[in-house]
């Protein structure tokens, strides 16, 4: 889609309200294109999840949005994982110690095989590191300063070595979803076998669809639901009404309007959880060095046109607050480093002293992103509009090209809406895989955005490398400030994890990370 506002009578303050009460309308499913929805009810020992994004694959290589977590860790599983508390559980290790700050000793547990009766073998875990680095485009690549090299002791323990120190290699590790390694390969898995409490029956990767069925030789408790459907409904119109009927039990990341339709509906329930995720208006660092965008201080000046306060009272409803730094205030190791503000005279000062006039900006980001995408770029055209700076919008439906777009490999663009968690909630993640990219990263497209700069790598280089925790929050917030000194981006808030369930839904936990274990989930009789 594209959208312009060449001028209107409407004032901004209008436009918002009128933003968000579109998605209200949206939500109570006014519109009768948005009612198609899955037919018949779940069956009595049946779990059907409706998600606001296609799930294209249960690998995490490349995508790993956060309710796919839910997906995907029900049927692969790590050395590790995150628990309940945001930190690093034992999952197929028994144990993960640290035994010098270059090197770290797992051993597995003992009897573990993948759902068609294979071993869970050492080399199993070396091919997985080897493919999650040598992948273009890698999601979890970026988190890793460097990856260790693994040297088998026996059958089951193993040493991870690295060059330097990885303090929170047993929080890394739990991002590493590990597949036989006759199976594995440098890319985005479709099929393969995994040690989860689920295994998959049946899937359509276009339509987004999954059938996953109870592992009844699964290594760890037996889930209570022997089967769960996963659907990609994408209006989130469809996913309330299909939850209101009864047709789904859980739909995931609802916006502030759908909360308040369905907070206290008869069996339903509303989840919520702060957030491990950042949402932003970031720039593309992929520039010529004679763009205005290029220039630190433009992208500065840019800032100050986006009203963020408004955009959270009016368009999202007080359901986020407006980032105060570079990471969300969630984040283990989070600093706050400046504010947004909004002063939009000031904005037109300052691009007029630079020198740029007739600025055109393009902004893309892909449906679902977060919720009201939609309402917060319009409104973005408008406050551009306001300071004499054109804006395009371009929207790309959910399974699209946009992942080319981000790389550099199609169109050009300006600004992209998107979001970045951290899924070990430390705010080293976040800085590590946004903020790290080199020259050489930058060859293969492994940075976020282009994003590469070297003064701001190496504080982060010190952080993450850094054993003493008082040394390495000195080093966290420096390396933070350095980031937000850069202005990448011209907007940011913090989101809640918010989701839907119907009651007969049992002991679901929501995380920070907007994900909870399946296995863990009983239905009402």
């Amino acid at each position: 889609m594209t959208a312009s506002f060449p001028g209107h009578d409407m004032s901004r303050r209008q436009l918002l309200r009128l933003a968000g009460a579109a998605g209200l309308f949206a939500g109570i499913g006014l519109s009768a294109s948005a009612c198609a929805g899955p037919t018949g009810l779940p069956g009595e020992d049946t779990l059907t999840l409706a998600l606001n994004r296609s799930l294209v694959s249960l690998d995490n290589k490349l995508n790993q949005f956060d309710a796919a977590v839910t997906v995907q860790r029900a049927v692969r599983e790590g050395l590790t994982a995150i628990g309940p508390e945001i930190t690093p559980i034992p999952m197929l290790a028994e144990s993960f110690v640290m035994l010098s700050p270059t090197r770290w000793k797992a051993t597995l547990r003992k009897g573990v095989t993948y759902s068609d009766g294979r071993p869970v073998e050492i080399k199993d875990v070396s091919t997985a590191l080897q493919m999650y680095r040598e992948v273009q485009g890698s999601f979890v690549a970026g988190f890793f300063p460097e990856f260790p090299r693994i040297t088998a002791l026996d059958e089951r323990s193993f040493y991870l070595d690295s060059k330097a120190p990885i303090p929170i290699l047993d929080a890394l590790m739990a991002l590493i979803l590990i597949t036989p390694a006759a199976d594995n390969k440098p890319e985005e898995l479709q099929t393969g076998v995994g040690t989860g409490p689920y295994t998959v029956e049946s899937f359509n990767r276009g339509a987004g669809t999954y059938q996953l069925l109870r592992n009844e030789t699964y290594w760890g408790t037996a889930p209570a639901v022997q089967r769960v459907n996963v659907r990609f409904l994408p209006e989130e119109s469809s996913r309330v009404i299909a939850l209101r009927s009864g047709e789904v039990d859980v739909i995931d990341s609802i916006s502030p309007n759908s909360m308040e339709q369905l907070s206290g509906l008869p069996g339903v329930t509303i989840e919520t959880a702060s957030s491990l995720r950042m949402n932003q208006i970031f720039y593309n660092f992929r520039k010529p060095s004679s763009h205005p965008l290029s220039d630190v201080r433009v992208r500065e000046a840019l800032s100050f046109a986006i009203d963020g306060q408004a955009l959270v009272h009016d368009v999202l409803i007080d359901s986020v607050e407006q980032a105060q730094g570079v990471t969300p205030a969630s984040l283990f190791g989070h600093a706050k480093t400046g504010d947004f503000v909004y002063d939009p005279a000031k904005a037109k000062s300052l691009l007029k002293d630079l020198g740029v006039s007739d600025l055109k900006l393009k902004i893309i980001w892909e449906t679902g992103e977060f919720p009201s995408d939609t309402a917060i770029m319009e409104a973005l055209v408008q406050m551009f509009w306001d300071i004499g700076v054109r804006t395009e919008l371009q929207q790309f439906e959910p399974g699209g090209n946009i992942l080319q777009w981000r790389q550099g490999k199609e169109g050009d663009w300006d600004l992209l809406g998107n979001g970045f968690s951290s899924p070990t909630g430390l705010a080293i993640t976040m800085l590590q895989g946004m903020y790290a990219g080199t020259p050489e990263k930058e060859k293969t497209r492994d940075t976020y955005q282009g994003y590469v700069n070297k003064a701001v790598a190496a504080k982060i280089g010190l952080a993450a490398a850094e054993v003493d925790e008082a040394k390495r929050e000195v080093y966290l917030k420096d390396a933070q400030q350095g980031a937000w000194d850069t202005w990448p981006c011209a907007w940011a808030f913090v989101p809640k994890s918010i989701l839907a369930r119907r009651n007969r839904v049992q002991t679901l936990s929501l995380s920070a990370a907007n994900s909870y274990p399946l296995s863990h989930i009983g239905l009402e009789a």
